[in-house]
């Protein structure tokens, strides 16, 4: 490769813009996983049970995944910077509701339905403006690996920081420290401009947009209530699963009739960005779920306050960190295919070495090895995935391809907490704990048998006669006449 065929190094520009999106999915990520190590403290605080904390950080994933495919596509209406700065906002009054919350009703009003609709709106920007500012596929790659390293740190390191401000101050305290964050992104963001003017004629699917949120809320709460109430878990699912073929109805007879459904069925006809979805999906499940199991089972069962819970997921951090800023390395070097199918094969060993090695060993070493594993193994794969599934479609679609990729990637978490937690609470007295994680393992295999499916292609970044990958010019075609 010459010099002429190196990716341009970011601008100056494309760095600033860079920073407000990357820590934005940050502070998102770590809402997800920080409340872990707080169960016992909130439990107490308010009067609630381990259960109920569950079902407050579940709808906080459920609400996003609910709602990102209309936050996705209200950016095209609406604009992608108005989208980003209003999310922030109703995600700061979240954070601030959940600080003062005098019980568990307010906490999940701040913590799970406002933090919850500020993540669906500030999210699909986060991924629109990144693939239309960086165009070249190694660079984009670079840009993501960048968001997804803090996103999957946020995730992992957000048990240490939570339980290290827990310890020191309260876990009221980690909510003022959210809220802190999103003050310094409204700042950082002022400058951000918008590529694309929005469309404040495009239409928006209102009834579909209901109908695709009761459909996921109804299927989780039902997984939610499997261990109280099997017929009501069947209940709810079925109805679920009727609702959402309602949905798909729905946008059928909108597309037959012409008009602009809330999500278009074209966006399921590419092979390769199906897969990457499901890839998506069965990480971030495998991520919360084990960031939930591991920690609850520390907690309730080892007895660890909310700092050695913390320090414990180190492991899981550190490795999720390396891998994931060697995202651009990786990409020049390796074809997406085989960093995707890499990074679920190390994700199963860990599994495997948690459940081995806790098992067998009383000592809060044993969990290190294997969340070490886990950490690495999803550092490698989800920039590769996202990139997949965003460089398959041109920029007009960016909000519909990125509201579907967010919302699949939640819907994971929510999946995650709910089954794998479900099974945990269930049973903590029992072999509960390595029940949870086989199951985590098994959507982890299902993973890596999507992943074997995508096509095989050269390294990015090889070389002319390999092309850039799928899609991932498409941008720069779409603005092309003709």
């Amino acid at each position: 490769m010459t010099a002429a065929d190196q990716p341009a190094r970011p601008t100056g520009a494309q760095r600033r813009v860079l920073a407000p999106l990357a820590l934005a999915q940050f502070i998102c990520s770590f809402a997800g996983s920080n409340m872990n190590v707080m169960i016992n403290d909130i439990s107490q605080d308010l009067d609630t049970t381990v259960q109920g904390v569950q079902v407050a950080i579940t709808v906080f994933l459920l609400v996003m995944a609910a709602l990102m495919i209309p936050g996705g596509k209200l950016t095209d209406r609406w604009g992608r910077k108005r989208c980003f700065m209003l999310g922030l906002v109703i995600y700061g009054i979240g954070a601030v509701l959940s600080a003062v919350s005098p019980g568990l009703g307010v906490l999940i009003l701040g913590n799970s339905i406002f933090e919850g609709v500020g993540t669906a709106l500030l999210i699909p920007p986060v991924y629109i403006l990144t693939t239309l500012l960086f165009e070249d596929l190694t660079a984009r790659a670079r840009a993501f690996g960048t968001i997804m390293a803090l996103g999957g740190v946020g995730a992992a390191a957000g048990p240490l920081i939570g339980g290290l401000i827990t310890s020191v101050l309260s876990w009221r305290a980690a909510f003022v420290f959210q809220a802190l964050v999103i003050a310094v992104i409204v700042l950082l963001s002022r400058s951000l401009v918008d590529p694309l003017p929005p469309d404040p004629a495009r239409p928006f699917d209102l009834g579909g947009a209901v109908l695709s949120a009761v459909g996921l809320v109804l299927v989780v709460t039902g997984i939610l209530a499997a261990d109280n109430n099997l017929w009501l878990t069947v209940g709810l699912v079925v109805g679920g699963a009727l609702v959402l073929a309602w949905f798909v109805h729905r946008i059928r007879a909108e597309e037959r009739a012409g008009r602009e459904p809330l999500l278009s069925t074209s966006l399921f006809r590419s092979r390769v960005s199906n897969l990457g979805l499901v890839t998506q999906n069965a990480q971030w499940l495998v991520l919360m779920g084990t960031s939930f199991t591991v920690a609850t089972y520390l907690q309730v069962v080892r007895g660890y306050d909310a700092v050695q819970t913390g320090v414990i997921f180190t492991a899981a951090t550190l490795g999720l960190l390396v891998s994931s800023l060697a995202a651009e390395r990786l990409a020049r070097r390796f074809p997406q295919r085989t960093l995707i199918m890499a990074g679920f094969v190390l994700t199963v060993v860990g599994v495997g070495v948690l459940i081995a090695l806790v098992a067998g060993t009383p000592g809060a070493w044993a969990f290190a090895p294997g969340l070490l594993l886990i950490g690495l193994g999803l550092g490698v794969m989800l920039t590769p995935s996202v990139n997949v599934v965003q460089s398959a479609f041109p920029e007009e679609r960016q909000g519909e391809i990125s509201g579907l990729s967010r919302s699949i990637s939640n819907l994971g978490s929510s999946f995650g907490t709910a089954v794998a937690g479900t099974i945990l609470v269930a049973g903590l007295s029992s072999h509960a704990y390595a029940a949870a994680m086989a199951v985590l393992a098994g959507a982890a295999v299902v993973g890596l048998a999507s992943a074997a499916l995508l096509p095989r292609s050269p390294a990015p970044g090889a070389g002319d006669a390999a092309g850039p990958g799928p899609g991932a010019g498409s941008a720069a075609a779409a603005r092309r006449p003709g």
